[in-house]
């Protein structure tokens, strides 16, 4: 093995990357080796495989190839760059793997195997022989920006190997030249102007922001490390700000930073490389720092105290304006001021806002003023901002005061009609033209009612009358307490007062009506019902209109001269205003007509016919919706149900009698027709035996009451029979007529009632057998009689 001549940019340099070359060489045989077996015959630019470089170093950022017929990419495809034959059925190669940063290596051994019977075959000394030696560039670097002379030479290597056949076993190996860093280029800030905003007054080392630069240079070494500082401050010194030398964080180093004297500074600010030092590279920047407001300024008055003056009964306008100073930033809440009213406006009749535009206090009179009352109003007046102050432990308050001075001045004012509302009391049977005092205005100037002139603006029963020159009153109608519109015993007016000028109140005059007893007590509910089988007596109220000194205690009398009403009747007392009234010796069921007399306590009565109520009921509600049938006086109605219950019953009873004539004709008897009025006639039963009490009986299970009687049975269809014994007699009327027909005095009435489920009810009247027997050919006529009666044993 031969070696050329190598140089490099200095031979000192080039010893030690030659030594690390071969330290890093034999470090590599370490790594692993990788086998690809291919044909004997390759392509250019075909993929042959894949080798796997992180598992060897991940860190590389250099990938090389050993042999130029071959090509690595990042991911560790193979490729070929030339048509390469195996003449042997080997061919090795090295990959070489770099970081030129830490200036480490790897290497992975590549070894492509063709056929087998082709390597046995040709030159099998060759292959131990190829696969001992492994090859090394030289490592050399040069420095960034030289001046040459161009071209520069940098290094050469001509180190190769033959075998005595003239076989080659190595390749030409690539020259990895690093280029050192030169100090050539600026530190840049990332902004050319920075802004930052801090507080008055804030601590000392508060943060104000942060500069950043960046460098193009090599990182991690002196041409890129960065220094930071402060070159000039404006406004000039006292320094208030310093800059951390490796951050940029620029910090407050006093805590007397005030707005109000200084609002703004402009720094300018230097980085510089190589640490700082003073043959480093360097660029400078601008820095405005705004310092915020807070409010440590009090608004002050710019007077202590004001004068104003303002007419009296004004409302509703401004009277003074009131200025103050503020330092702090305008149009902010350290700078807008709240006014308050501290003393003098007890009665609420000034009120004081802020001008939004000039942040003037202004006071205004929202209640008027009365110069008879007060000529001179002093206010004390406070001011605060709407922040709050933030230098309250200086003991200085934090609210600055004003004093105003409001003057009244006097205006001739028109009458006064004070108090609004007056009363006067007149007796309620006070006759016309009865006279009284009136309403009463005064003139605030003179405090008297001297000059002013009355009018009546409502009077609701026109009871009333006004005197124009003095106000007083003129009863021209009857009073009385207890109408509609009297209200607690007071009957209101409204008054109007005028003065010679015209300007005029309105006030209200109240005639309080002092009661006498125009009224005797009465008995409001004059109807009343009483169960009989429930109660014995009902309670009876009585009211009296009047006061109550003239009303109760109240006497119950019963008013009659009929003694069957005293006899039946009797009242027992139970308070001042109520009495029981119960009943005596069993009354029957109906109404009752109860006189009852009722006295006050001065002796005034009167007289309630009361209306009572005895009804057959448990609840009075019962018999109030069936007080007819409970108190034995109703009229039986019949309804469309009811009627047509009495046709279908009719229809039926001609079925009945039809049976009954086919069953006296006998079987073998050719049936008789029917007369053709049949359809128009009613079936009536009656007992023609003797004159006793007269009975009801139903078709298909109808009850049945017995006259006079309370009990009441059920029977079953008319052609069983009846039980009771006797003869009786169906008869059959021609037409629509019934015993209803002939009514008269003494007459049996006959009715369905639709709402009781088709129960018979009879009213308590009977006939004797003479009458009946002498009354049913009238009504019915002979004929019908003689050609339809059936006589049933």
């Amino acid at each position: 093995m031969a070696a050329g001549p190598a140089s490099c940019g200095s031979r000192a340099l080039c010893r030690p990357l030659l030594l690390t070359l071969w330290i890093l060489t034999f470090a590599c045989d370490a790594c692993k080796q990788v086998i690809l077996h291919v044909p004997s015959e390759l392509h250019a630019e075909k993929f042959i495989g894949r080798v796997n470089l992180k598992d060897c170093f991940k860190s590389a950022n250099l990938i090389h190839s050993s042999d130029p017929d071959f090509q690595i990419l990042e991911d560790g495809s193979v490729y070929t760059t030339n048509a390469v034959l195996l003449s042997p059925g080997q061919r090795h190669f090295t990959i070489w793997l770099f970081n030129t940063v830490s200036q480490e290596g790897r290497a992975i051994s590549v070894l492509l195997e063709g056929p087998a019977e082709v390597l046995n075959k040709r030159h099998p000394e060759k292959v131990l022989s190829r696969a001992k030696r492994r090859w090394a560039p030289i490592p050399c670097s040069m420095q960034e920006n030289s001046l040459g002379p161009f071209p520069l030479f940098l290094q050469q290597l001509t180190a190769f190997a033959t075998t005595p056949d003239g076989y080659t076993p190595e390749y030409p190996l690539p020259l990895i030249i690093k280029i050192e860093d030169e100090n050539d280029n600026y530190p840049i800030f990332t902004e050319t102007t920075y802004s930052f905003t801090v507080f008055e007054n804030c601590r000392v080392g508060s943060s104000v922001g942060q500069v950043c630069a960046t460098d193009a240079d090599e990182p991690d070494t002196m041409h890129t490390r960065l220094r930071y500082s402060i070159l000039e401050q404006h406004p000039s010194p006292p320094t208030v700000f310093t800059m951390h030398p490796t951050t940029g964080v620029i910090t407050t180093t006093s805590s007397q930073l005030d707005r109000e004297l200084i609002d703004t500074y402009q720094l300018k600010i230097k980085v510089q490389d190589m640490d700082g030092q003073y043959f480093g590279l360097q660029t400078t920047a601008t820095c405005i720092i705004t310092i915020g407001d807070v409010n440590d300024n009090l608004p002050t008055f710019t007077r202590t105290s004001y004068v104003t003056s303002v007419d009296e009964n004004t409302v509703d306008v401004e009277i003074l304006r009131l200025t103050i100073q503020d330092k702090d930033l305008v149009n902010s809440p350290n700078w807008r001021a709240n006014y308050t009213i501290l003393k003098g406006n007890e009665n609420g009749n000034f009120k004081i806002v802020t001008d939004p535009q000039t942040n003037e206090g202004i006071l205004c009179v929202v209640k008027p003023l009365d110069f008879e009352e007060r000529q001179q109003v002093t206010l004390q007046i406070g001011v605060v901002n709407e922040a709050p102050y933030t230098r309250e432990a200086s003991g200085r308050s934090p609210m600055s005061t004003a004093t105003v001075t409001v003057t009244v001045r006097n205006q001739d004012e028109g009458p006064e009609c004070i108090p609004p509302a007056q009363t006067v009391r007149i007796r309620e049977n006070a006759p016309a033209g009865t006279r009284s005092n009136g309403y009463k205005a005064v003139d605030p100037e003179t405090r008297s009612s001297s000059g002013i002139r009355y009018r009546k603006l409502s009077d609701p029963r026109g009871w009333v009358t006004v005197d124009e020159d003095s106000g007083s009153i003129t009863v021209s109608r009857n009073l009385d307490r207890e109408a509609e519109t009297v209200r607690n015993s007071i009957y209101n007016i409204t008054v109007l007062a005028l003065d010679a000028d015209g300007r005029s109140c309105s006030g209200t005059l109240g005639i309080v009506l002092e009661d006498v007893n125009d009224n005797g007590p009465f008995i409001p509910r004059q109807t009343v019902v009483i169960c009989k089988s429930t109660m014995t007596y009902r309670e009876i109220v009585a009211v009296d209109p009047d006061e109550p000194v003239n009303g109760p205690p109240f006497d119950f009398r019963l008013e009659s001269s009929d003694s069957e009403v005293l006899r039946m009747w009797r009242l027992n007392r139970i308070n001042d205003t109520a009495t029981r009234l119960s009943y005596q010796n069993d009354p029957s069921f109906g109404s009752y007509v109860v006189p009852i007399r009722v006295t006050d306590r001065l002796g005034l009565s009167t007289i309630t016919s009361l209306n009572v109520i005895v009804c057959d009921c448990i609840t009075e509600n019962d018999c109030t919706t069936r007080s007819g049938e409970r108190t034995g006086n109703a009229e039986v109605r019949l309804g469309p149900w009811a009627i047509l219950a009495i046709l279908l019953g009719i229809a039926l009873l001609f079925c009945i009698l039809f049976t009954l004539v086919c069953g006296v004709s006998g079987a073998g008897k050719q049936q008789k027709a029917l007369p053709d009025d049949l359809a128009q006639q009613n079936l009536i039963v009656s007992n023609t035996e003797a004159p006793g009490d007269d009975r009801v009986y139903s078709t298909n299970a109808f009850t049945s009451q017995t006259v006079g009687a309370s009990g009441q049975g059920t029977l079953g269809t008319l052609g069983s029979g009846i039980k009771s014994g006797g003869q009786e007699t169906i008869e059959m009327v021609k037409g629509q007529q019934t015993l209803d027909t002939c009514r008269g005095a003494g007459y049996h009435r006959h009715t369905l009632d639709p709402c009781r489920g088709g129960a018979l009810e009879t009213d308590n009247y009977r006939y004797a057998y003479s009458e009946w027997h002498n009354l049913t050919p009238h009504c019915l006529g002979e004929e019908s009689i003689r050609g339809h009666t059936l006589i049933k044993n």
